[in-house]
Formats: structure tokens, sequence, C-alpha cells
């Protein structure tokens, strides 16, 4: 007698999404894409002797691998965290001809990055090379002493106050090359300007983080707008998966799935430090750079419907800015 086959279970849609989603960007945002695309690539010169870099989050991880090789070629480079002691052991760490100057700030609190602006005008500096690279993701829902959510207030206002602040000041060189370490989280979300800051009930940490990184892109797009015909540059890149502290803190199970193949900290800064060394010609307002190579800023249909264009995200973080 013949029997009936029992149906295969449908596998649910989360899991659905999940398996879908590593196996289309494992093979390219992970170390197997950097390896794969290196074989292709021409050496960086590296040569940055007489530049000033500043690179915020500059003390480990992406931000410090960049530092490093801006030591390296010559460069002077300000260094911003908010920790001492691992400003001071990272410094120890260094080897070149050139030189670190370590800046402790909170860029969670505007008012540290106000303070900063204030010590770097003092100085007198001029920066050839801005690196927006500090950036957190929280689990769970902070707000800072200025009540703001502490990834908002991290991850993309202290970039807007810094940069424009730089920008007024008169502190970033005429030929001066501002680049926003963005992330591939921001390809699932579209810009909600009401969201950017989300407190109370609804918060999601990954949203939030992504919704920051979404505007990074954004900003760098409505700067290179508005003074990209001065003669300076303005990038939006995002360095694959790196092997951070953060990411450990933030996404322990994503690490702990692909630790074997996340990039190190190096091949994540490696497209700074090229964007810094060639400053290529980009053909859209707005795109982001990746192993080498202009992108688009869209993979998915919903995303390009934004709720704001580039000049009203602008607005808005400049309303917060006069708070």
């Amino acid at each position: 007698m013949a029997t009936t086959p029992t149906p295969a279970k449908p596998v649910n849609a989360p899991l659905k999404k999940i398996i879908t989603f590593y196996f289309r960007f494992t093979p390219s945002y992970s170390a197997i894409g950097y390896w794969a695309r290196r074989i292709f690539w021409g050496r960086i010169k590296g040569q940055f002797s007489g530049q000033t870099w500043l690179v915020v989050g500059g003390s480990e991880g992406i931000g410090g691998a960049a530092a490093r090789s801006a030591i390296a070629g010559g460069a002077t480079v300000i260094a911003v965290g908010r920790d001492a002691a691992k400003l001071q052991a990272f410094q120890a760490s260094l080897q070149g001809p050139g030189t670190l100057k370590p800046e402790v700030a909170d860029f969670s609190l505007m008012a540290d990055v106000r303070k900063l602006l204030d010590r770097l005008q003092q100085q007198g500096v001029r920066i050839d090379v801005l690196i927006d690279n500090v950036g957190i993701q929280k689990r769970d829902q902070i707000i800072t002493k200025e009540g703001l959510e502490t990834s908002f207030a991290t991850n993309i206002l202290s970039h807007y106050l810094l940069t424009t602040g730089l920008l007024e000041r008169g502190l970033l060189s005429p030929q001066a090359t501002v680049i926003e370490v963005s992330s591939g989280g921001m390809y699932n979300h579209m810009m909600v300007l009401k969201d950017l800051n989300i407190t109370g009930e609804g918060y999601l940490g990954v949203r939030a983080y992504g919704l920051s990184k979404r505007a990074q892109v954004m900003l760098a797009a409505h700067w290179r707008e508005q003074h990209g015909g001065r003669g300076m540059e303005f990038y939006a890149m995002h360095p694959g998966w790196v092997d951070t502290a953060a990411v450990g803190r933030s996404m322990p199970r994503f690490r702990a799935m692909l630790k074997s193949v996340l990039r190190e900290h190096y091949q994540g800064a490696d497209t700074i430090v090229w964007l810094a060394d060639k400053r290529p010609k980009q053909k859209q307002v707005e795109a982001i750079w990746f192993d080498r190579k202009e992108r688009p800023v869209h993979i998915y249909e919903h995303t390009p419907k934004s709720t704001a264009t580039r000049g009203q995200l602008a607005e808005y973080l400049a309303g917060w800015g006069k708070g």
C-alpha cells in the first residue's frame, strides 16, 4: 500500500532570511572577499609626510589601524578616544616617522566635541585628512546625560558637529579629505528622521545603529554637494565585517559564528587609507566605497523610499546641535 510522503516542514521566515543574508554577504564582506579582490590591487604609496590626520576613535580597531598606516607614512595623527590609558598604550606601540598626538573626548557628548574643537583651534591645526570613525552599537537603550540616545549621539550627531565645526572654523585644509566610516548595516534601513534619536518604547539597537550608518552616507553626500567644489573630497565607506572589540560586545553570536573569516583591523582600514592616498573621483554624489570601489547605496527595494532628503537630515542634526 502506497503511503503519502510527509511534507517537509517549511523554513520559518526569520530563519530563511538569516540563511539568505549570510549566504549572500559572507563571501564578499568577510576576509574571503578582501583576499579575492586584493589580488588585483596595486600598492598604496602611503606617503603622508607633512599631513595632519584627525582620527576619531583612533586608539584601537579600524581607526587605530588607519592611524598606524598614516604614522608609518610620516603623518602627524591626532587620535581621539575617550580612554586616556588606551591612547597612551596605542602611542607606545607605534613605530614610524610620523607622530601621534592623543586627545581625550567622549563623542557621545556634544560638550566634549565642542571642547575638542576649541582645543584644536587654540593649537592652530590644519587637518588634511579627517576620519569620522567612532561608532557603537548598543543592544540596550542608554540615554546620555545630555538626554540623547547614545548611538545617535556617538555615530552621527558628533560627526556632524565635528566636521561642520572644523569647516566653520577654517581648520580643514583647502584640499582636505573627509571620510565617514559607515557600515554595511545601513543597507537594511531607509532614512526616517524621527527614529534617528529614538528613545522609550520601540527602541531596537540594531535599527538605531543602521539608521545612524545610513545617515553617515547621506551626510557625506550633503557635504560633497556643499563643499566639494572647493577642492575638498568627502567619502563614505564601509570596512566589511571586521573582528573588532565593538563587534564582540554588541554581536557576540555573529562573532562566534564567523570569527574564522572576519577581517583583521588593517583589512577593514584598507579602503580608508586608499581613499586618503588616491582621492579618487566619485561618479555619484551619494555613494559608499567598499574594497577600493565605489558602490551603490541601495541594494533593497524599500530603502530608496526615504522620508528625508540629505538637506533635511543636515537641518535635523543642526537643530540638535543648537540644543
